[in-house]
């Protein structure tokens, strides 16, 4: 009974929370927008295909002679742009092929295969950001850039300087699959922020305290060298052992020194620089 008197007789008892919870935090995470495997921030195009010139004719016709003399409506028919899309991405696969051949006459190397394939990846690319609906495209896409990927991983394996030379010369970026696959989760994206926060945060304070501390040497040797020579002139006056050296008050004299000139140097700078962000 007495227990309960005392517990009724002290009143009410404050709480108070001595850790923070995210939320106080202000950490705010938005889930990274997926982007499509076919893509060329995944696939690893750098480039895209040059575009197409407006009288490029057809390979077969370029040095023919009647064109020359024929009507503008005759030379139409005969343009790349005006005929059907597979010889346009002949026409690309053939320029991609000549810049990586051994020869002139090489087709089959594996330098010519990944050409072939990288130009037939760009053209569906761009086809499918015309029609992002058309599903046959887009599984002949993905399973291209797979095949790609097994020929680059082919010859990263047995020939690294022919296969960095083929990824500048195709403006490539070799992307492997990642060794462990995880889904990317809100709980571990929010651990990952919140231990930068604090990281950041720690950072922060440390360097406003180093510069506190910074402020603080002038005064604090000023001090100093006054209280030195003060003792020193007191064991002098009493005739005990002098423990303050006159070298010690000079090096002290001149560390403040230094530490002034420092001062006006960084306060010359700042200045400088304030007088130059006004003047733009």
């Amino acid at each position: 009974m007495n227990k309960l008197l005392n517990i009724a007789q002290a009143g009410h008892r404050q709480f108070v929370r001595e850790y923070a919870f995210k939320s106080d935090l202000k950490i705010k995470w938005v889930r990274p927008e997926k982007i499509a495997c076919f893509k060329p921030e995944k696939s690893g195009d750098l480039a895209k295909l040059p575009p197409l010139k407006a009288d490029e004719l057809l390979p077969e016709f370029r040095d023919c002679k009647e064109l020359d003399k024929a009507d503008e409506s005759v030379k139409s028919l005969f343009k790349l742009s005006n005929n059907a899309s597979y010889l346009t991405t002949k026409f690309y696969r053939d320029e991609m092929v000549k810049e990586v051949q051994r020869h002139a006459q090489d087709f089959g190397s594996m330098e010519a295969k990944l050409a072939k394939m990288t130009a037939v990846i760009r053209r569906y690319q761009e086809h499918m950001d015309e029609h992002p609906r058309d599903k046959m495209i887009k599984v002949r896409l993905k399973e291209l850039i797979d095949k790609r990927k097994k020929f680059l991983k082919y010859l990263r394996r047995w020939d690294y300087p022919r296969f960095e030379w083929i990824l500048e010369k195709l403006d490539l970026v070799y992307k492997p699959p990642p060794a462990h696959f995880h889904w990317i989760t809100r709980k571990e994206s929010l651990q990952k922020l919140t231990n930068t926060y604090c990281e950041n945060l720690k950072e922060e304070r440390l360097e406003a305290y180093h510069k506190q501390l910074q402020a603080q040497q002038i005064p604090f040797l000023e001090e100093a060298i006054k209280k030195m020579q003060f003792v020193r002139q007191e064991q002098i006056s009493c005739d005990v052992p002098v423990t303050v050296t006159e070298e010690q008050i000079a090096d002290s004299k001149r560390q403040l020194e230094m530490l002034k000139e420092l001062q006006q140097a960084e306060e010359a700078a700042s200045n400088k620089k304030q007088n130059e962000d006004g003047f733009n």
